[in-house]
């Protein structure tokens, strides 16, 4: 029987959109295995003749309840009129348009509409982004070097190594992130994200002073505009962290409000409750909850918000950065984050914007506003699965498939896929100590869609709790590292940059049992293959057909026929050989 209350299409995104100017993107969903196979047929609309062009649809997703196809059309002119045909498995044809669907034909089909792909409209990615792998930095506690320019207090210093607070400073600098380039590169890392270096009284700078000023405890302008330079000679794009959410209570149009009270003509830059405005009643609104020093921003106030958009366009013309990560960007209005892309945009046209979301963000993801989120829905899945065995593979797969389809397949493959940050514990930490879980995460990570994300130490083993134990200081002395987690690592990034299957190809679950479970992705007639065991012991899985192809690790040949073994927690990463991959894509389409 078929639930014709799980069919679905809509005439915006994800479910209908422009892939570029020439090409509509349409997407459909059903009930899980209902249906055989599904057609699109379109036209121009404004042809008086019903003459169709048809094109069969692709499964691309399936989860727990939903099968979802899509298919990639053309026309002329690009004015589309269509409607869809699907068979079920016994081979009876349902009919739907834009009232429904229809066991039988109606009289006459209401069909789907996309009235025009207007160019300026198209949102095309970010090729270097999708093909990204991104290292995030705490530069209080990434790198101290003896040569910089730089104005501390030593007194204040903590020693480096010790355990963090929430007040402790070690002296990381702009120039030792500089210093450390070689050890980036020989990572392999492309880009870099660092939180805020604007001069900012907290160790963590996110109340921002002066948006204008490198921290003096930082280093200098001339420092930054070196590192970007030669960050950008070694390949490697650089992201500021930018807080237009709230500033600091030391902002220069705070502290007009403090000392001005109602007479302040900054009072309408802030959310204030009464006056007088006091820090010590809290009295107006703030980041999180009564957090004196972080009072939140009003960007509906014009003035404000060209202040920030102004910040914007300066760094990037001031450094050559390559965009922003955005604090607390669920909190930023659309309208201002509309304006945000057309200001970065303009300033450098492949400029990105990176989205601190915690949660889905569909409403902030439909390309007129943000290239991606630091997705976290990601991370909870991953440590939910891979750290603490809570959630089944089913239970799995039906959030990350869920985290696929509500966004544009161009987002899909930009959103930074993050195990870790400086405001959650460590992957490490989260597996109590099981290297052999980080690197199955570590693997999963960079063969799944999207950019893999690492933070720093995490490649040498560094463990910590909650903040302020997550941002414990990077170790130097490599006799300190973990030196087979370090190499799994460089292997790894290696791995993702040599395929580029894994930063363009489509993502297919193949096979869950237990838990163990196999993936595919696929690309432009490239096949890899991946299969996890997160089972502590040997797992024996029978497959239905011979495969051969070369370890992506080692390089070596591999042949499976019709078995695989699998170690307790282990994983193979494989690619299918050219021939068998075509034979493949072949029977699926």
């Amino acid at each position: 029987m078929i639930n014709i209350h799980a069919l679905h299409h809509q005439t915006t995104i994800p479910y209908a959109y422009a892939k570029d100017k020439d090409h509509l993107y349409v997407r459909l969903r059903t009930a899980r295995d209902d249906f055989n196979e599904i057609k699109v047929y379109y036209r121009d609309r404004y042809l008086t003749k019903n003459i169709f062009k048809i094109k069969t649809m692709k499964k691309s997703y399936k989860d727990m309840h939903f099968d979802y196809y899509d298919a990639v059309i053309d026309l002329e002119r690009n004015r589309y009129a269509y409607y869809f045909i699907l068979r079920d498995h016994e081979g009876k044809v349902w009919y739907m348009d834009e009232r429904g669907a229809w066991e039988k034909r109606p009289r006459v089909l209401r069909h789907y509409a996309f009235p025009y792909i207007a160019e300026e409209d198209v949102y095309e990615g970010e090729d270097w982004l999708k093909k990204s792998v991104c290292y995030q930095i705490f530069p209080d506690r990434f790198h101290r070097s003896e040569h910089a320019e730089v104005i501390l207090n030593e007194k204040k210093l903590s020693h480096w190594g010790d355990t963090p607070t929430t007040r402790s400073h070690f002296g990381g600098n702009i120039k030792g992130i500089t210093e450390k380039i070689p050890y980036l590169s020989e990572l392999g890392i492309t880009l870099l994200y660092f939180t805020p270096l604007f001069e900012s009284t907290s160790n963590h700078k996110y109340n921002t002073r002066d948006y204008y000023k490198i921290d003096p405890s930082f280093g200098t302008l001339e420092e930054t505009r070196e590192l970007v330079a030669k960050c950008h000679e070694a390949g490697i794009r650089v992201v500021f962290d930018a807080v237009f959410n709230h500033t600091g209570h030391d902002f220069f149009a705070f502290e007009d409000v403090l000392k001005h009270q109602e007479e302040s003509r900054y009072k309408d830059w802030y959310h204030l409750d009464s006056f007088p405005v006091s820090k010590e009643k809290v009295n107006y609104y703030t980041f999180a909850n009564y957090i004196a020093y972080m009072p939140k921003l009003n960007l509906k106030n014009l003035a404000a918000r060209q202040y920030l958009l102004d910040v914007a366009r300066y760094w990037i013309e001031e450094t050559g950065i390559d965009g922003y990560r955005l604090d607390v960007c669920d909190e930023l209005s659309h309208s201002f984050l509309k304006d945000l892309r057309k200001v970065v945009k303009e300033t450098k046209r492949d400029a990105v914007i990176i989205g601190e979301i915690m949660h889905e963000a569909e409403d902030f993801l439909e390309g007129n506003e943000l290239d991606c989120i630091m997705n976290y829905p990601f991370r909870h899945a991953m440590i939910d699965t891979f750290a603490r065995g809570e959630l089944s593979l089913e239970e799995f797969f039906q959030v990350l498939i869920h985290n696929q389809t509500i966004y544009r397949e161009e987002i899909t493959h930009q959103m930074l896929n993050l195990l870790g940050s400086h405001d959650t514990p460590r992957f490490l930490t989260e597996t109590r100590g099981s290297k052999k879980k980080l690197m199955l995460a570590t693997a999963f990570q960079f063969l799944y869609k999207g950019v893999p994300y690492v933070y720093y130490g995490d490649e040498i083993g560094i463990s910590g709790g909650m903040d302020p134990l997550c941002r414990r200081t990077m170790s130097w002395d490599r006799a300190d590292w973990d030196q087979e987690l370090f190499r799994f690592f460089k292997d790894t990034v290696r791995m993702r940059k040599e395929n580029d299957v894994l930063s363009e190809g489509d993502f297919q679950v193949e096979m869950v049992s237990g838990k163990v479970f196999s993936f595919s992705r696929n690309h432009e007639g490239k096949r890899i293959l991946a299969f996890f065991n997160l089972d502590n012991r040997l797992r024996e899985i029978d497959l239905p057909e011979k495969i051969e192809g070369r370890n992506l690790y080692t390089g070596e040949k591999v042949v499976l026929d019709g078995r695989i073994n699998l170690k307790g927690l282990s994983f193979l990463a494989m690619e299918v050989d050219s021939g068998l991959s075509r034979e493949k894509e072949e029977r699926s389409v």
